[in-house]
């Protein structure tokens, strides 16, 4: 069993002991450090995406933005990724789950910033935003579609974008309309009908369409927040001034979060995560109670006939280091799930995974209680928190509120 260990994060939370606010004292030379390292400045440089070979071809941009809000990539033509990623909403939705033809297991993520993301999904089960793309596509509660279906789609409606980007759609007019290794009974057994070099054609179109929605995707970048101001200011030598000034309870949460509590444990760097999985002890929904977490994710990453090692990959194995040296045991990633950003979180409840829980007030109480977790080993201990404690750390909290939709 892996030992816990002391960590604050909203999301992947941390437990500490008595925490109060109300230090007066001027920042140290270490706190402003801290600060400077959290500042939006600091976000390196977009990575490459090595497995997509259009990821930043602008017209593979443009084609993917189409993609991200038609409607008719999807079964019964209503649902596009906007309907659960909407711009006004930091490209997420604000429900408990996400609903799609029907409601899901678990909530939408932001999309703000997923450009830098190593895993994709709360689990991890994707190793590329590309391959993340296609998954919604065909789930029978999101999207609600099939392969087939989406080459025929491309190939009646936007053909000449594609085209311009992927080159020769293939000859789909003797496929069947419906079909894929997944879906209904009918949709597996049109699939087995095709020959393989016919399944090849529909999975390369397919995947382009998730290379497309993917660099759209990339440049949707983490806004400018208040706190990044008063960052950059601390971070010149100077006296924040106008809205980049905290007030005395923002400061003492800012002095929480990157000292007594730990947070910089889970939510560091500038996009305030650590992109990795932890079990927290949240407790499942009703419909959650088999949710495995990162436990499942790694094999079904595994096993994803998308992902960086397999043939619809643009990367050579070499460049797949992500999957070919990612940590395997499942055991210690027992109901753990990936660090949420914590840009824009005051406007994002409710929290955890499948919304299970409803404010920043009912998330500090959780960490306060720290239950333990109901499968596997929770990384947090119970904690003392005063109501000044609480209150500032939510006033530091609401300074990473998004300033309004990134779309480009």
């Amino acid at each position: 069993m892996p030992v816990a260990r002391p960590f604050l994060a909203i999301g992947a939370l941390a437990g500490f002991l008595a925490l109060s606010a109300c230090d007066p004292a001027p920042l140290s030379a270490d706190e402003k450090a801290k600060i400077a390292s959290l500042v939006i400045d600091e976000l390196a440089a977009l990575p490459a995406a090595p497995a997509n070979l259009y990821a930043d071809n602008p017209q593979a941009v443009a084609f993917g933005k189409l993609l991200f809000f038609d409607q008719g990539l999807s079964g019964d033509g209503h649902i596009s990724c906007a309907t659960c990623h909407m711009p006004d909403r930091q490209f997420q939705d604000g429900l408990p789950r996400g609903v799609g033809v029907a409601q899901t297991d678990r909530r939408t993520m932001p999309l703000a910033g997923v450009g830098w993301n190593v895993w994709q999904f709360w689990d991890g089960r994707r190793d590329s935003l590309w391959a993340q793309a296609l998954v919604p596509l065909e789930d029978r509660r999101e999207h609600a579609g099939n392969r087939t279906a989406y080459a025929h789609f491309i190939s009646a409606n936007h053909s000449k974008a594609y085209e311009a980007v992927f080159g020769p759609l293939p000859e789909l007019e003797r496929m069947p309309s419906d079909a894929s290794p997944l879906g209904g009974a009918a949709e597996r057994a049109a699939w087995t009908t095709m020959s393989v070099a016919e399944r090849d054609a529909v999975n390369r179109v397919f995947a382009n369409i998730g290379k497309a929605i993917a660099a759209f995707e990339r440049t949707l970048e983490p806004g400018e927040t208040r706190f990044d101001r008063f960052a950059r200011a601390i971070a010149a030598g100077e006296a924040p001034t106008g809205d980049a000034a905290f007030s005395d309870l923002e400061l003492e949460g800012l002095r929480l979060f990157i000292g007594k509590a730990n947070c910089l444990e889970c939510h560091n760097g500038p996009r305030f995560t650590d992109d990795h999985f932890h079990n927290t002890g949240v407790p499942p929904m009703a419909a959650d109670e088999l949710d495995r977490g990162r436990a499942v994710g790694i094999g079904e990453v595994l096993a994803d006939p998308f992902n960086c090692l397999e043939t619809y990959s643009d990367a050579q194995p070499g460049a797949c280091t992500a999957l070919r040296f990612m940590k395997r045991d499942t055991a210690v990633m027992e109901r753990a799930y990936k660090t949420p950003s914590l840009r824009g979180v005051a406007q994002r409840s409710p929290y955890m995974h499948a919304g299970q829980i409803a404010s920043l007030d009912d998330v500090i109480d959780h960490y306060s209680t720290a239950p333990d977790a109901v499968a596997g080993q929770s990384e947090i201990r119970g904690v003392i928190f005063t109501d000044r404690g609480r209150k500032a750390l939510i006033a530091f909290l609401k300074t990473l509120d998004a300033e309004g939709p990134n779309d480009p």
